[in-house]
């Protein structure tokens, strides 16, 4: 069993540091990292029980239905819900990439359960190909919901906006990531050029963040 904890763990944990040591400025409080990771496992089971009614009460029976209705629009709602409610208005939450690393956080706690249910059911064989899949998938959605909240916080004229993009954007990612997956029968040779994409597009983000708080701070200290 420990070594199917360690499997579950160890790529979100991974991730989590790389992610967090990206941060070029005032990093943010491990106890912060950590309850955001908790309240991301914990996500897992009202999730998964809002998924088996919806699967056996509405009894979607297209792929492309299932997968923006079922599985996307549930995780990737629940994951923003938790960011918004318990650190969005944190004192902590005091530099644009703060959404980033908490965002992220949340993802890999959902994750990583996730994650362990599924290897204890289908096996240890399966851990290598989770680790660079799904695990990896939720980091980087994590890392763009993050972007967006971080522009939420600090552009208070378009809060709104922002807060819509850090749901939808990350929404549609994962949307088109299970579309891959649920309608194609070769469905590696697409998922991976998809991953690159999210890969790019993720560590795009991560810089323009930190640009932004470099602008910022540049502009606290001349103004």
């Amino acid at each position: 069993m420990v070594s199917i904890i360690t499997a579950a763990f160890t790529p979100a944990i991974a991730l989590l540091i790389f992610f967090y040591l990206k941060d070029e400025f005032e990093q943010e409080p491990l106890t912060m990292v950590i309850r955001c990771f908790i309240f991301g496992t914990l996500l897992v089971f009202p999730v998964m029980f809002i998924q088996f009614v919806l699967q056996n009460e509405a009894r979607f029976t297209s792929p492309f239905i299932e997968t923006f209705l079922q599985v996307a629009l549930t995780e990737e709602f629940f994951k923003w819900f938790i960011v918004l409610v318990t650190v969005f208005y944190h004192v902590h939450f005091s530099q644009r990439y703060d959404g980033i690393v908490y965002a992220t956080a949340v993802a890999l706690g959902f994750a990583s359960v996730e994650n362990l249910l599924y290897i204890i059911a289908h096996g240890l064989d399966t851990a290598f190909i989770r680790a660079v899949f799904p695990v990896t998938s939720h980091a980087l959605f994590g890392v763009v919901m993050g972007y967006y909240f971080g522009k939420a916080k600090f552009q208070k004229q378009k809060r709104y906006r922002y807060l819509f993009m850090a749901f939808l954007i990350p929404y549609l990612l994962h949307s088109l990531y299970n579309l891959i997956l649920l309608s194609m029968n070769q469905w590696i040779y697409v998922l991976i050029p998809f991953m690159v994409f999210l890969w790019v597009f993720a560590l795009k983000k991560v810089k323009k963040a930190n640009q932004l708080q470099a602008v910022h701070l540049v502009k606290r200290e001349t103004g």
